[in-house]
């Protein structure tokens, strides 16, 4: 048991998210100043202004007396491109910068070399966002069944509860539509997500649409996206549908090309589901299509992973994002085994190093990055794209220099204050239930927070 004393901290949570990376939390115990009795031998670290110098002795003392070195150094949030940006117009230059991440925050040189990539790839393509435009994100929280692993806004209800709830996000995007046109903010993406969009029935979906069409200026929009993650949710009628109104992004998220591994995390739908709507949408035409896979599902082994990723890369879709099975606080995966990720970081770290080979062999190149707390090896969640598909709303929201719009339960805005280079969060509460109830107090908080009137 490691005995770890933090002097002079405000936020213990900055700290122990690095010391997790290379001890379970029942191998350690944290002590602060307000602790009564503590340890002869608890190992002291003391914040006096600089928190990145605390992270290099704890990474530097964890590391001697464990021997790991976890890649991505001292950096734990989840936005290490956006670090690399800001670190590329201070200094100057990519190799500067490159050198900074290695020296100052013990990333190693394949992942900052990764970093820089990304970074320059996303400023190439996209640019700098429009000034007064926004990404828009629309939630709708039901799925056809709750997967062991997610922590999301999710939910199982019938067709009356969804209609209950479309009626208060219709009035939502009504009032932020009227509120954008007014101050002159348009659109550049919109993203339906959840959850999962298509849970909808075709009808629903087409009022939904409908309503985003009457309400929103789609003049300069240059992304639609909705999220049709689970293939058994996925029919023809709700295809043209989405196409009609100009969607020209899903997702159909596989998780994994194995039968027994779905059963065992709660998808309700098969391998051959999946190969149904992939070819169903391909034949609709007019998609961009994503596909996602996760690396470390329980009882997989790699070559398990290999066989999904390459089942995949021979449906040739636009973006494969890759994903590391996350053991987060409200699943039910961490309820069954919390230290999950703990057990698996090496062959997780394979399956990803493989996967990497593998599909810039195939012609696929990485253009977003993300992380997530708690992942085994303490890896990344990385999307890869086909020529020039990369996704608007994906990399503008790990960057944070546009605002994000967000409507429905679970909906957390992001104001971007550029001047500033800042964010403002108004959330939406998470409870779909709750949300319908207390919708007019949801518009208030954009009234106040967001619109300023």
């Amino acid at each position: 048991m490691y005995a770890l004393k933090l002097e002079n901290v405000k936020n213990r949570n900055l700290y122990e998210e690095l010391i997790k990376l290379f001890l379970p939390p029942s191998r350690y115990r944290i002590f602060t100043d307000s602790d009564a009795e503590i340890p002869e031998d608890a190992v002291i670290f003391r914040e006096e202004g600089d928190k990145d110098e605390v992270k290099r002795q704890i990474y530097q003392y964890l590391n001697q007396q464990t021997g790991l070195r976890p890649k991505w150094g001292i950096l734990t949030g989840i936005r290490p491109v956006k670090l690399a940006g800001e670190l590329c117009r201070k200094l100057g230059s990519e190799e500067a910068t490159e050198n900074y991440l290695q020296e100052k925050y013990y990333v190693n040189k394949e992942k900052a070399e990764l970093l820089l990539r990304l970074y320059r790839d996303q400023q190439r393509e996209l640019g700098v966002p429009e000034e007064k435009s926004a990404g828009i994100y629309i939630g709708i929280p039901f799925c056809p069944t709750r997967c062991l692993y997610c922590s999301f806004t999710s939910n199982q209800a019938d067709p009356e509860e969804m209609e209950r709830y479309l009626e208060a996000l219709f009035s939502e995007i009504a009032f932020v539509g009227r509120n954008m046109r007014r101050d002159g903010i348009s659109a550049e993406s919109i993203y339906i997500g959840g959850g999962t969009p298509t849970s909808l029935d075709a009808g629903q979906l087409e009022r939904l649409l409908s309503q985003i069409r009457t309400h929103f200026d789609l003049s300069r929009l240059r992304e639609f996206t909705v999220e049709a993650g689970r293939p058994d949710t996925v029919t023809q009628e709700k295809l043209e549908v989405l196409r009609s109104f100009g969607v020209d992004r899903i997702s159909i998220n596989p998780q994994s090309m194995h039968d027994k591994t779905l059963e065992t995390i709660g998808r309700s739908h098969s391998t051959r589901d999946t190969l149904r709507a992939f070819v169903a949408a391909r034949k609709t035409g007019g998609f961009l299509i994503n596909m996602d896979l996760i690396a470390g599902l329980p009882g997989e082994t790699t070559e398990d992973f290999e066989d999904s990723l390459r089942k995949t890369a021979e449906l040739m879709p636009d973006n494969i994002t890759l994903h590391t099975l996350a053991v987060k606080r409200s699943s039910r995966l961490k309820e069954m085994d919390e230290h999950f990720h703990y057990r698996f970081q090496e062959q997780t770290e394979e399956m990803l190093e493989k996967a990497r080979a593998f599909l810039t062999e195939k012609g696929w190149r990485p253009y977003y990055l993300y992380r997530q707390k708690h992942t085994a090896g303490s890896t990344e969640n990385l999307g890869y794209c086909r020529d020039h598909s990369m996704s608007v709303y994906n990399v503008r929201i790990m960057e944070e220099a546009q605002s994000i719009i967000a409507l429905g339960a679970g909906g957390i805005t992001k104001v971007y204050y550029p001047r500033e280079n800042r964010l403002e969060r108004v959330p939406n509460v998470s409870n779909y239930e709750i949300y319908i109830e207390r919708i007019e107090e949801m518009l208030e908080r954009k009234r106040k927070n967001l619109f300023r009137r």
